[in-house]
């Protein structure tokens, strides 16, 4: 077990395992692409303010909204509210912001209706847009390691998530395995284009093979 737990390390957790570089080599694709991030005030939909803190960029500042509930104590350049990025309460919807960013939370949402609200929500909020995704075809899925995972059968998913030991929060449970099963819906690229359709599409990719998408607009 402990070796399992040290390859996954290797691979996504440790600050010189492989999804960290990618995790590095993102943000500075995204510094790229706006230069004048420095500027900016962005409203990220489901993300934390731990990934902002450890990020190597800083915008003037963040608008967290997550579904669940933010640190206590944050940064003056953060904000984190609690609520539903398909559905944003019309105070953060009445705000202006420069840019809306997401990076891999649409796969989270729930269905092609939730789906297309949060793209909605995007597109509102922000003219300029950065949205990234795990591409469904790349071999491992991302989220529990495991070859081909996303094309199993939810009770094959379940099983397997009940005894893989390199998922990031394990459980015996049978529901509870069953429910983190159904929670991951990745996407294509051509659904990425129909949610993103005057977006620029790019491509993250691992030994050749596509690994992420995403839509980008500036």
């Amino acid at each position: 077990m402990s070796r399992l737990n040290a390859l996954r390390s290797r691979f996504v957790d440790a600050p010189d395992s492989l999804g960290a570089r990618a995790r590095a080599r993102r943000w500075q694709w995204f510094a790229d692409r706006f230069p004048d991030l420095d500027q900016m005030h962005v409203l990220d939909l489901g993300g934390t303010a731990g990934a902002w803190m450890r990020a190597p960029v800083r915008p003037a500042h963040v608008h967290i909204v997550n579904l669940e509930q933010p640190p206590a104590d944050l940064p003056a350049w953060l904000r984190a509210d609690v609520a539903d990025a398909c559905d944003l309460p019309a105070a953060i919807r009445s705000t202006q912001y420069d840019l809306a960013f997401s990076n891999a939370v649409i796969e989270h949402v729930g269905g092609h209706q939730r789906r297309q609200q949060f793209a909605d929500t995007v597109h509102e909020m922000a003219e300029r847009h950065w949205v990234q995704t795990p591409y469904r075809y790349f071999p491992v899925e991302p989220h529990f390691l495991f070859p081909g995972f996303q094309f199993l059968p939810l009770t094959a998913r379940t099983t397997i998530l009940r005894r893989w030991p390199l998922v990031h929060t394990p459980t015996s449970d049978r529901d509870a395995a069953r429910m983190i099963a159904m929670e991951v819906e990745l996407l294509s690229v051509t659904e990425m284009r129909h949610y993103f359709p005057k977006s620029h599409i790019r491509f993250e990719r691992l030994a050749g093979l596509v690994k992420s998408v995403i839509a980008i607009r500036n």
